[in-house]
């Protein structure tokens, strides 16, 4: 059968020098990503994110919780008027974007100061890796630094 890309009159058995090079290539950065994903730095890569994903969803979620379960139970607190016709519930309410946008900027600085490192190490360790050629027992040790 031939292929839309192949000669007329070309059997796929002319083309399989190429096809068999790009499935050991797909193989080649299978196996190292699959590497990559074992080292230990990687592994502090995906602890540092889970932990800062875990604490910022509980402190934004409790902050949350506690306006609504106030909004719920103290309705004098919150309907205490605190500037004209503003009260407590507005301000606290203003207070979940603030807490929003504070969320967001700390997980910028977190990413950048200590994330953003170890990914670039980790993403020249498999560049140098895929760069060095065929995918050897020799060639391991690079990525699990």
């Amino acid at each position: 059968m031939n292929s839309p890309t192949s000669p007329t009159g070309s059997s796929p058995a002319d083309q399989s020098g190429r096809a068999g090079t790009d499935a050991v290539r797909r193989d080649t950065a299978s196996a190292v990503f699959e590497e990559a994903q074992s080292s230990p730095s990687f592994g502090r890569l995906r602890r540092s994110q889970r932990t800062f994903a875990t604490l910022a969803t509980i402190a934004v979620l409790s902050l949350y919780l506690l306006y609504v379960l106030l909004s719920s139970y103290a309705r004098d607190l919150m309907g205490a008027r605190v500037v004209g016709r503003l009260n407590v519930a507005f301000f606290l309410g203003l207070a979940q974007f603030g807490a929003t946008f504070l969320t967001a900027w700390l997980y910028t600085r977190h990413a950048d100061r200590r994330r953003d490192p170890v990914a670039e190490q980790v993403r020249q360790d498999i560049e140098r890796v895929l760069a060095a050629g065929p995918y050897g027992a020799d060639q391991t040790a690079g990525v699990s630094a």
